[in-house]
């Protein structure tokens, strides 16, 4: 186990720099996610990480010692990818024993931590199997239990259930932030889905054209998001983002609606709700024209816009509700649960 830390961390493929000055620390036993877009430069970060990625600029320490001229085998490292890469011809059981074997590891260990790993993942009675007698999720358990063996200081999983279905998606994560938490050993997540960060991480990176827009845990980054990337990927349904202005102690929309808990700021500036954060006020200042409706069970969504508007507004609301397409709806929201930004930096006007 051991605390990693990236100071400036610059990738360039000649002259096109794709991350941008990378600074974060990971604490010993802690699992960071890091979260963003396609093409955001997550996964490049994370091979720079693993050592399968030169570095343009800055430094990697893993467990107090400067990385950056190792090799991948020389950095304590194991790694989860998305498509399983175990040897077809090999059983499940001779797939986790080989990294073992080529380190000249003695046979009683190599089958002691074999065993060991396979009863954590539950995946004892597979280990005579060959991989194509597997299911999605059992090959990505054997994928781990590959990893376990290694008793690395440090996991790194590059968007390890992109292959699975959804419902087998979620079983996974809960099961790979148990076994985290069960090893305690430093681990960082790479995916683009916010939900599986939101649920895995205990803090979240979240990345934007190479840049770290974010990082905190994901509470914070949900209450308080720094900019309006963040606001808007973080959070499902995402924010609502409404044009406005600040005056005298409230916040004007463009359709003259006014919302008490304005900032000390002048200018267009951009104003964020969250759609649970949304309440039916038959007083409310904000009038929306119902467009349609998603039933969910336990919530429904509600899709419309902004009366006078072409702004589009999603409100979730509990239980099952329904009116007919082009009725308004009157709603409110509490000051604590606005999110001011300014419109020409992206960041948030501090109150």
């Amino acid at each position: 186990m051991a605390a990693i830390i990236l100071e400036n961390l610059v990738k360039s493929y000649g002259e096109v720099e794709v991350l941008h000055h990378v600074k974060g620390e990971i604490t010993d036993g802690e699992l960071v996610v890091i979260v963003g877009p396609s093409g955001c430069g997550k996964s490049t970060l994370l091979r720079m990480i693993a050592g399968l990625e030169t570095i343009t600029a800055g430094e990697i320490s893993i467990g107090g010692k400067v990385v950056n001229t190792l090799e991948p085998a020389d950095r304590d490292i194991a790694m989860v990818f998305q498509n399983y890469a175990l040897y077809p011809h090999m059983s499940v059981r001779q797939n986790m024993a080989y990294g073992l074997k080529i380190r000249k590891i003695s046979k009683d260990e190599i089958d002691r931590r074999v065993n060991e790993a396979a009863e954590i993942l539950g995946i004892s009675q597979y280990l005579d199997r060959k991989p194509r007698q597997l299911s999605g999720g059992q090959r990505q358990r054997v994928a781990m239990g590959r990893a376990i063996v290694r008793n690395p200081q440090v996991f790194l999983f590059d968007e390890p259930l992109s292959n699975l279905d959804a419902k087998l998606r979620v079983q996974m994560r809960l099961e790979i932030r148990k076994l985290q938490k069960r090893l305690n050993v430093t681990s960082i997540y790479v995916t683009h889905d916010q939900v599986e960060a939101m649920t895995l991480g205990d803090r979240l990176m979240v990345l934007n054209g190479g840049v770290v827009e974010q990082f905190g845990t994901p509470i914070e980054l949900y209450d308080r998001p720094e900019t309006i990337f963040v606001a808007g990927f973080i959070g499902s349904p995402s924010m609502n983002f409404i044009p406005a202005q600040s005056m005298a102690g409230t916040v004007k929309l463009g359709n003259g609606a006014e919302l008490s808990g304005g900032v000390d700021a002048s200018g267009p500036l951009t104003l964020g709700l969250r759609p649970e954060h949304l309440i039916p006020d038959a007083n409310g200042p904000l009038r929306i024209v119902v467009q349609m409706f998603e039933h969910l069970g336990a919530t429904t969504l509600m899709h419309g816009t902004l009366d006078k508007t072409d702004i589009d507004v999603v409100a979730s609301l509990p239980g099952h509700v329904s009116t007919d397409p082009g009725t308004v709806m009157t709603f409110s929201a509490a000051s604590e649960n606005m999110h001011i930004f300014d419109n020409e930096t992206g960041k948030r006007v501090v109150k």
